[in-house]
């Protein structure tokens, strides 16, 4: 481990002797990616109004003077007394400043003292063991409710300075979640670990560089049980490992029509938006967006701006696979929770889910999101799996329990809406539309028959069909409604 850390010295000794922007980003073009990187980052960070803040890899301050006039109290730490000097240097007048030289992995901080720890092109100058042995300080480190947020290079490097020798780990996204998302601590009885609440491509790289592997995570330290979600240690990866696998997503994808994983595919996606009159230039916020065909669809069609938002990493990746072929700048995605998720008020025009809040426990508290989100005159638009009056049956009631959803009627799901504050709801009850697109995908079903069980097998087929008629019964009994819900803001 001393010669890891050693190369590191040496490493950063020969990166680090003239304290410039292009020495911290190992980049001839730094300057220029900044003006468009650095601004991309910080739009992703929550208010840190009152916050008390941990910047860990400062470097020479580009990150540090941004966050000063944000926070409450930012400590900026770096390996190296050359950058630490010219972060003094720049920002060394701000009261609420203080810089220290330190190797992270020897830190000691007071448990539950930070509220919001940032680091930029940190993680991959740590080995495993040191990532884990940091990941698991962090949680330590933070306040439950603090958020971790960092950002790496991924798969490669992405400067394109000369470097005679490199000790820099380049891991992949999926090492980077997963380790996060394994770490645990106990304190005082309850145990935390952390919940992802966005992740994303650094978009700046994608369209200046053509460099996808830029990518940044937040996280919230959260309470873990060990009864939650159905044995997985996060709702996400229950998500991921139950019913959005890969495997059940491209099913799904195959009888829906391509791009599509909701009910009736493009056909409701095309009704439903007429509804919405879009306009070109306009910001759509997609919620549980799915593998992106209706985010296409809107940005060709209509010319919008489309960021899409999943909780499934499955989805999200397959989305991004996606729009490398569909070449639309004006489509993005991100593995996001909603529930978590923090945008500046008056940020999109719209706000389109489509049968993904019935995972949601307290959607009064989402709408109110969803609410601030919208500009004066911003539209709502909501399709959702909902239930009839209780009791239900024995079989609707475990189907509910085994997929983790939280339903409601349709007229509760309307008197939330109008709790969050929109004006002009409409909820409609589209259950006969709902049993009549049922109907017609199990006929598409048997028209693709042979053709689905060569991609896939008997077995998948039999999944999707029965699923299917199972759930015509469940709706033609009454237990489960469909609702489609309008809505705008004054």
């Amino acid at each position: 481990m001393d010669r890891v850390r050693s190369n590191m010295t040496e490493f950063w000794k020969e990166h680090s002797k003239g304290a410039t922007v292009e020495e911290m980003m190992l980049d001839s073009r730094a300057k220029e990616l900044t003006q468009h990187e650095l601004p991309e980052i910080l739009s992703m960070l929550p208010c840190l109004e009152r916050y008390r803040v941990l910047e860990l890899g400062a470097g020479i301050g580009r990150y540090t003077s941004h966050l000063l006039t944000k926070a409450a109290h930012v400590t900026a730490v770096d390996f190296m007394d050359s950058f630490v000097e010219k972060n003094k240097q720049e920002n060394g007048h701000h009261s609420n400043a203080t810089f220290i030289q330190a190797d992270v992995t020897k830190m000691e901080v007071p448990k539950n003292s930070i509220d919001f720890i940032f680091s930029n092109w940190l993680l991959m100058y740590l080995s495993d063991e040191e990532l884990k042995s940091f990941i698991d300080k962090t949680l330590s480190w933070l306040r439950p409710g603090g958020f971790l947020f960092f950002r790496e290079s991924c798969n490669h490097r992405s400067g394109d300075s000369k470097r005679d020798f490199n000790p820099t780990c380049y891991r992949t996204e999926a090492q980077y979640t997963h380790t996060v998302l394994s770490a645990i601590m106990e304190e005082t009885g309850q145990k935390y670990g952390y919940d992802i609440v966005l992740k994303r491509k650094v978009q700046a790289y994608v369209e200046m560089k053509n460099n996808p592997n830029q990518i940044c995570w937040m996280l919230e330290k959260v309470p873990r049980s060990c009864s939650s979600q159905n044995g997985f240690t996060t709702f996400q990866q229950f998500l991921d490992n139950q019913q959005y696998t890969n495997r059940g997503i491209l099913r799904y994808e195959k009888m829906f029509g391509a791009g599509y994983v909701s009910t009736g595919g493009p056909s409701t996606t095309k009704e439903f938006l007429d509804m919405l009159n879009l306009k070109p230039g306009q910001k759509v916020l997609d919620v549980g967006c799915g593998i992106g065909g209706g985010d296409f669809y809107m940005a060709k069609t209509f010319g919008v701006e489309v960021l899409g938002l999943d909780l499934s990493d499955n989805m999200v990746d397959i989305a991004l696979e996606r729009a490398v072929t569909e070449k639309l700048p004006s489509v993005q995605f991100e593995v996001a929770d909603a529930t978590k998720r923090t945008f500046p008020e008056g940020s999109f025009d719209v706000v389109y889910s489509r049968d993904t809040i019935l995972h949601i426990d307290d959607k009064l508290a989402l709408f109110k999101r969803f609410h601030s989100w919208l500009k004066p005159g911003g539209q709502l638009l909501i399709s959702d799996y909902c239930c009839g009056e209780k009791p239900w049956t024995p079989v609707f009631e475990a189907y509910v329990k085994q997929r983790g959803y939280i339903l409601c009627t349709p007229s509760q799901y309307s008197k939330f809406i109008e709790e969050a504050g929109f004006s002009n709801v409409r909820a409609e009850d589209q259950t006969a539309q709902f049993i009549g697109v049922i109907k017609t995908e199990l006929q598409r079903a048997e028209a693709i028959k042979d053709e689905f069980i060569a991609e896939f097998s008997e077995e998948d087929y039999l999944a999707i069909v029965n699923g299917w008629r199972e759930k015509l019964g469940r709706s033609n009994s009454g237990d489960q409604r469909w609702g489609l819900f309008y809505a705008t803001k004054d």
